[in-house]
């Protein structure tokens, strides 16, 4: 088993596995531990250095690390929280809630070492501040590295502990793989020797230890990170590995022949199951998107329950869950709050038969997808959209229906259609449409329509985490939403979200 390097103490951010995939983007492995970890435990995972999350809380009602773990002799790195706490620990001054900050902020660097090697002294950077409380006056004989024009200690050094206020870790802080990068590798001395070969490895021994004798069951929604699944335990298991595809009646245009044609060709028999009927019974008049997850949750579980009794040695279940399906549906390490339910997480039935095995559960999408590299999954594949679980019933508001469903699939496909002819597919992150409750009144052939609305949602992301809307030329936005009203009866109306995330999470539902 591969030692982690850098333990992470996860305070309840929602970015704390932000860190850890940034520190192995730079090839040092880590992993994420509760911030309650005892220091005999923590001790004996012998870390190189230690990094304190972020987390909702204020310092002064919030969870506490114990001065044991800041008595380990490695460098220690605060983020936000973090910050906060050691100032706070090291009797530095909190001001609380006063200079509260969220979104992007510039930032003044005071002293050009340490986490600002490399920059020079007054420079002003960008960065993505999330934060209640602020240090207002720092320890007694710290340093103070950076400032901001609302906070006076954005950064700060005290010998071989190291902090600041903003998040390095999400892509909205330009400079901050820079600032991590020097904490690892100037102020740690730590070396790269961590690559996506050695998760596959490191994966496989995991998975036949697990597993032993038994075979696996694997569900293949269509999306790249269940695709990937597929590839990469038919890979380990060859054929004690049975991926099965449901098709609910809730997946894209075509979807289900693509990805059966894909497997085929690279030696991976898929199972089609045809439930599109149950799915739509059991989600008719169901209007809110929760209780829609957990049906269809439980319905597929069900539908994997009949298909394992088929197979005598089957006795785990995988899925292709990744780390933001998790820490937006539980507290993974830390006491983050719950943001949404899904399907394959939260959703699961308290009695479920069959045992988990979840190869990506502590990855990203962009992980995965250098994963499937190192795999020789070509580019078609690996670059598609996200999709969620729960397919267009979280992209349908309102009741889901046939109907709907149709008049969905059509502009959506149109969308898709049109964002690779004009060679924008590549450029966003995910894009889909969205159906709204609502109907609106227009005009077509000079008689008075009165149909549907989609909405059109494109973001640009690294992880999936934070977001921002992709900003098109009007032409293109023009052409789509024109294709759509001419060539999908049942819609006469097209908007464009332009909301970023946060405040707004990417799907609708």
């Amino acid at each position: 088993m591969h030692k982690p390097t850098v333990i992470i103490l996860d305070f309840g951010s929602q970015f704390t596995q932000l860190i850890a995939r940034e520190v192995r983007a730079l090839g040092v492995y880590c992993e994420i531990e509760p911030y309650s970890i005892s220091v005999a435990k923590l001790k004996a995972k012998e870390p190189k250095a230690i990094i304190l999350s972020g987390g909702p809380s204020s310092v002064r009602t919030g969870p506490k690390v114990v001065h044991d773990v800041l008595g380990i002799e490695i460098p220690i790195l605060g983020i936000c929280y973090g910050m906060q706490l050691l100032s706070h620990l090291k009797r530095g001054k909190l001001d609380s809630g006063v200079t509260r900050q969220y979104g992007s902020a510039e930032i003044e660097v005071l002293e050009n070492g340490g986490l600002f090697h490399g920059f020079k002294k007054g420079e002003k950077l960008p960065v993505w501040m999330s934060h209640g409380d602020s240090v207002e006056q720092a320890p007694p004989g710290a340093v103070v590295t950076a400032r901001s024009e609302d906070c006076p200690v954005v950064a700060l050094q005290m010998g071989r502990f190291h902090c600041v206020q903003f998040h390095p870790e999400v892509h909205h802080t330009p400079i901050g793989r820079k600032v991590l990068s020097n904490f690892l590798f100037v102020v740690a001395k730590l070396s790269s020797d961590w690559k996506m070969e050695n998760f596959f490895e490191m994966k496989s021994k995991q998975i036949i230890e697990t597993v032993g004798d038994s075979e696996v069951i694997g569900g293949v929604s269509g999306g790249v990170d269940s695709t990937l699944l597929a590839v990469l335990l038919g890979k380990i298991l060859g054929k004690r590995f049975h991926p099965v595809m449901v098709d609910n009646g809730l997946l894209r245009m075509n979807e289900t022949k693509e990805v059966q044609v894909f497997l085929k060709r690279i030696g991976v028999d898929l199972r089609v199951v045809d439930a599109s009927s149950l799915f739509l019974k059991r989600l008719a008049k169901v209007s809110d998107p929760e209780k829609k997850r957990k049906i269809i949750g439980k319905t597929f579980i069900e539908i994997f329950d009949k298909e394992c009794k088929k197979l005598k040695k089957v006795k785990f279940l995988a899925q292709g869950t990744l780390y933001p399906d998790v820490i937006e549906s539980v507290s993974v390490k830390g006491p983050s709050h719950t943001i949404k339910t899904h399907h394959n997480v939260g959703g699961l039935p308290k009695n479920m038969k069959l045992k988990l095995v979840e190869p990506f559960r502590e990855l990203f999408k962009d992980e995965v997808r250098q994963l499937g590299r190192t795999l020789g999954v070509p580019e078609d594949i690996l670059e598609r959209h996200p999709f969620p679980g729960p397919g267009l019933a979280v992209r349908i508001l309102g009741d889901v229906t046939k109907e709907r469903l149709t008049l969905l699939r059509k502009a959506d496909a149109i969308f898709t259609e049109e964002l690779r002819s004009r060679k924008l597919y590549s450029q966003i992150w995910q894009a889909f449409t969205v159906l709204l409750p609502v109907k609106a009144v227009g005009v077509m052939g000079d008689a008075r329509t009165y149909e549907s609305v989609v909405a059109l949602r494109a973001v640009t992301s690294r992880d999936g985490m934070t977001a921002d809307w992709f900003d098109f030329d009007k032409n293109d936005l023009g052409k789509v939403a024109n294709r759509i009203i001419n060539e999908v009866p049942g819609i006469n109306r097209v908007v464009y979200d332009i909301s970023s995330k946060p405040p707004a999470t990417i799907e609708w539902e």
